[in-house]
């Protein structure tokens, strides 16, 4: 087996052990399960109020309770939800052994700090599909357990492209995410950084300037900008790949040039 094959085994055994993959993986599966909720509630919003599930003075304002609605609330789920989620993923696997002061040990390996990065970001990329998978798995499911209409194969595959683009781009920006950890030895400078991406892209959109932003080109992507909203073109999907490529770049160069001594 290779090094990087030997590397991957190890983080992945210690991502399986832990709780944090797997709480998050529970914690995400609350978006398919409250969009079902709006659903239930938007097909019949009298039968809601007197099951006690919408309050007697609430309003119900936009969307109807159908499949392209659905599914656009489950695409909005996994860009936002996902871009959260994703960033505690990638804090945990790239910041645990500088907050557990284990470092050193992994360093003396005699296994290549490339290698180390890489068998990391293979573990965030590992998990992030698996439960990008299951949440569309999920939600789908949920949609077909509350009946709701309007159902149609191409729906469906427009649906499961747009919600893979989505899933593909929110995993590859956790590169930044993943460098932030390491030079910040932890996890607070990953989750400040995430929340400050947040934090920038819904300030840009609104201004109308999100579709240069890479934080921000998911959300676009998943249509939570609206009908009349902004639409991701060529240039985003490039400032998003070259983002990837950079947080990647900067992440190996720390972990080959850095002090680790810390």
């Amino acid at each position: 087996m290779s090094a990087l094959g030997e590397a991957f085994g190890v983080e992945l055994h210690k991502s399986r052990r832990s709780r944090v993959p797997w709480g998050i993986a529970i914690g995400f599966s609350l978006a398919p399960l409250v969009g079902g909720l709006f659903m239930v509630i938007l097909k019949d919003p009298e039968t809601a109020r007197r099951l006690g599930l919408l309050g007697t003075k609430a309003q119900l304002v936009g969307g109807s309770a159908d499949w392209p609605t659905y599914l656009g609330l489950l695409s909005q789920a996994m860009a936002v939800g996902g871009g959260v989620l994703f960033a505690f993923l990638t804090a945990w696997v790239f910041g645990r052994e500088f907050a557990d002061r284990t470092v050193r040990t992994i360093l003396a390996l005699p296994t290549s700090r490339r290698v180390i990065v890489a068998a990391k970001a293979l573990v965030v990329v590992t998990w992030g599909l698996a439960i990008s998978a299951w949440i569309t798995l999920l939600g789908f499911a949920v949609g077909a357990a509350v009946s709701i209409p309007g159902f149609t194969p191409e729906l469906a595959a427009g649906a499961l492209g747009t919600i893979a683009v989505i899933a593909l781009m929110i995993i590859g920006l956790q590169a930044t995410t993943a460098f932030f950890a390491s030079a910040g030895r932890g996890y607070i400078p990953p989750l400040a950084w995430a929340v400050l991406t947040m934090a920038v892209a819904q300030i840009l959109a609104v201004l109308g300037h999100g579709a240069v932003f890479p934080w921000a080109v998911p959300a676009i992507v998943s249509g939570a900008a609206g009908p009349e909203g902004e639409v991701a073109n060529l240039a985003s999907y490039l400032i998003v790949a070259i983002t990837v490529a950079v947080g990647l770049v900067a992440t190996v160069t720390w972990w080959e040039r850095a002090d680790q001594t810390g």
